[in-house]
Formats: structure tokens, C-alpha cells, sequence
């Protein structure tokens, strides 16, 4: 079955105006995003290690739920627990063996907060509630199981129940979409969240929260960019402080468009909401919003490229949690930014590529590949159509990338 591959010559998108958003890694919906990864990855790799094959599950329903904090300067503490809830369907058994589920999850959620939040939110402040089923999708009658793969999907016998294991093919009819090269705007705002809330800023300032959210606008060449920067509260003394920082990092803003951009004109915005006559102020308890009561949802942050950028083709799809193995939602979505990646360094060329899947198809043959391609740039077409399906070869080593946390898509 070989692939239906169409390159279309487009005008590439004109960049006089710009937007681009980062939630940081301590956003509640990047903390959802994050951890359902996490589930996936180490259920992925138990069941790997010890029956030879990734089980089918998924967890990309899975949502955290915000807490309640006291917050004063220089104290601040969780009142009221985080709430996980773990929605999702896995196998719970392999050839009559059961797998302990339960453990796998509690484990990862707890190292997951511990690595992102340390001790300010202890295990005791983070409760798991497990919405765990092992039913099967639609597709078969109930009268008529003998011989249906539907029939073992999340209770396998053995290793002929996972009918991947024989021959890789789509789980669902979805659409993963992705572009390259990324507006320098777009790689800013990434990289700039990244040095404040886990880079070297963040290590030497332990008052810096980790949820912090840059929002980045270009209106012909005039860049501004608007920040909320949370503080911790246990690290902040007093409103002169909690101003003193902010100072830092305006300072540290400003040194960073010179460095990256060789801008000094860039425009920032830091914490618009503050009134400091009435004391205000993002301080936080946790140095997240997760801790007054805001929630955080798979699928509603960062794209698979960690931005949310509306200038270039984006899907609605929450990746995050999903089996990396043939779940589409995921593959194809990854694969669409690297297939347009290997285009632009191939043939120096911006490129969208959308890749369209049928349920039930051969995963490395999408049913419909679509790449557009800068109109502008003169470039032998069976050539490209050629590369393009040796890309497509590729998708099924994305799995390993994902399950070896070599690929972060929040």
C-alpha cells in the first residue's frame, strides 16, 4: 500500500504579525500534558521489559485539579490537596498475570511532582483518584468475539492478542499536522521560558516559580512580549523584594533579546496584574497556579513543538498519554514536525506537512500526505515525493524516542 503523497507550491505564511504562546512546565495544563506522558512512558516500558511488547493503553484524559495554599511573605504552604485524576484504559493483565497498575501510576505521580515541585508539595498534599478501565473500543458484536483482536485488546493472552506486534496499521482516522522552520519569534519565547523557570536563572533565583507564561507578539518589526512570573512565597521577605526581583528579571530579559534577538528594543511586560497598594501580587505557595484551584487538562497547552503558535497549522489533538506504538493522535502529529524538519534541512525550503490517517491502514502509508511547499523555490518533484516516503518509513521509530523520553511534546 503506498502512500498518496501530494506537494502543493503555497505562498509561505507572511510574518508581518505574529503570535506565539508558552505555558512553562509548571502551567497546570503542561503539568497535565507532562505527567500523562509520564504514565505512558514508564507503563510502556514495564510492560515492555517484561512481556516483550508495549500493552495497549492510553492516558490522554488525564487532568489535575487545583488545591488550596495560605500564602504571606514569607510563608506559604498547601491547605487544601492537589487532586490527580487518572482517566484512561490499560491492560491490567498479560496471560492471566496481573500487572500492578496501581503502583506504576502512584509511583510515577509522586516522582512526577517531586521533580518538578520538590518538597513544596508533599505526597500528602497530592491525592490520586484512578478512573482506570480495560473495556474495549467499538467494533465488534459481543455475540460474535471468537477470533476478534477487540475480543483480548486489554486482556492479551499472549503476544499474538496485539495484532501491531505482526503489523503496524492506524487506531483511529485523525489528521497530525507540522512545519519547519519556526518563526525566530516562536523559538524566543520557548527558549526564553525554559532559562527562567529551569534554566540558569531559575538555579541561582529560588524564589522563581515554575509556572510562568509568555505571551509574544511581532506587529511588523516591533516585538512585545507579555510575562507572568510567579514567586515563591517562602523565598520573598516583603513587597520590596518581591519588586527587587522582578527587577532582576527585567534585567535578565533585556540581556536575553540582546544575546538572542540583537535586539535592545524588545518590550517587555512582567505580572500585569499586581497592585501593589493592595498587595496583590503572583506569590505563590508552590510557584504554580495548581495550588489555588486552577485546573490543568491534557490537550489544552503547548502543541507537540511546545508552543502554541497561530500563524502555522496546529491540530486540536491532545498527544499527550496517548500509545506511542500506532495511536495516530501522537505518531502522526510527531511525525509531521520531523518529516517537515528533514525537508528544510534536505532542501532548504519552509514546508507544512499534514499527514491523514484511516483507521485500520498501514501506519507508515498515511492516507492522505500532504507537504506545501514555498512556491518560490523550484524543486524536482519526484525528488521530493521519493524523500518524503523514505520519511514516512521512519514513524515507527518515533515509539522508541517517545518511550526513552528522547522527544518532549509539552
Amino acid at each position: 500500500m503506498r502512500p498518496d503523497i501530494h506537494i502543493i507550491a503555497f505562498d509561505p505564511p507572511e510574518n508581518s504579525v505574529v503570535f506565539v504562546e508558552r505555558k512553562g512546565i509548571g502551567h497546570p495544563d503542561t503539568l497535565a500534558d507532562t505527567l500523562a506522558e509520564a504514565l505512558s512512558r514508564n507503563y510502556s516500558l514495564y510492560t515492555q521489559k517484561r512481556y516483550g511488547a508495549v500493552l495497549h493503553h492510553n492516558f490522554d484524559k488525564t487532568g489535575i485539579l487545583g488545591g488550596k495554599s495560605f500564602v504571606s511573605f514569607g510563608k506559604g504552604r498547601l491547605t487544601t490537596p492537589v487532586k490527580v485524576l487518572v482517566n484512561g484504559r490499560l491492560s491490567a493483565s498479560f496471560g492471566g498475570e496481573n500487572i500492578p497498575y496501581e503502583k506504576i501510576i502512584s509511583e510515577t505521580v509522586y516522582e512526577f511532582f517531586g521533580e518538578i515541585f520538590g518538597n513544596l508539595i508533599p505526597h500528602d498534599m497530592v491525592a490520586i483518584e484512578m478512573n482506570i478501565s480495560s473495556a474495549s473500543s467499538p467494533g465488534h458484536a459481543d455475540a460474535n468475539t471468537n477470533g476478534s483482536a477487540r475480543n483480548n485488546w486489554f486482556n492479551p493472552q499472549s503476544l499474538d492478542d496485539l495484532p501491531e506486534v505482526r503489523h503496524l496499521f492506524s487506531n483511529d482516522t485523525s489528521i497530525g499536522c507540522g512545519y519547519y522552520p519556526m518563526h525566530p519569534l516562536e523559538t524566543f519565547v520557548l527558549d526564553l521560558e525554559r532559562a527562567l523557570s529551569v534554566g540558569e536563572f531559575k538555579k541561582n533565583h529560588t524564589w522563581m516559580g515554575s509556572d510562568v507564561k509568555v505571551m509574544g507578539t511581532q506587529i511588523q518589526d516591533a516585538i512585545d512580549i507579555t510575562l507572568c512570573v510567579p514567586q515563591i512565597a517562602n523565598f520573598v521577605s516583603n513587597l520590596d523584594e518581591y519588586k527587587a526581583n522582578l527587577q532582576e528579571v527585567r534585567a535578565f530579559l533585556d540581556g536575553y533579546a540582546k544575546e538572542k534577538l540583537g535586539r535592545t528594543d524588545v518590550r517587555f511586560n512582567m505580572n500585569t496584574r499586581d497592585d501593589y497598594d493592595k498587595v496583590e501580587l503572583y506569590l505563590t505557595a508552590t510557584g504554580s497556579s495548581i495550588e489555588s484551584g486552577d485546573e490543568g487538562l491534557v490537550g489544552r497547552g503547548n502543541r507537540v513543538n511546545q508552543v502554541i503558535s497561530i500563524n502555522h497549522p496546529m491540530s486540536m489533538e491532545g498527544a499527550a498519554g496517548k500509545n506511542p506504538v500506532y495511536h495516530v493522535g501522537k505518531l502522526y502529529y510527531l511525525a509531521a514536525h520531523k518529516v517537515a524538519q528533514a525537508m528544510y534541512q534536505k532542501f532548504g525550503v519552509y514546508n507544512e506537512v499534514y499527514l491523514v490517517s484511516q483507521s485500520g491502514r498501514s501506519l507508515t502509508s498515511p492516507w492522505k500526505t500532504v507537504v506545501k511547499i514555498d512556491k518560490n523555490k523550484r524543486l524536482a518533484i519526484q525528488e521530493v515525493k521519493k524523500f518524503i516516503a523514505d520519511q514516512l518509513q521512519a514513524i515507527p521509530s518515533i515509539t522508541e524516542e517517545v518511550i526513552h523520553d528522547k522527544v518532549s511534546i509539552s
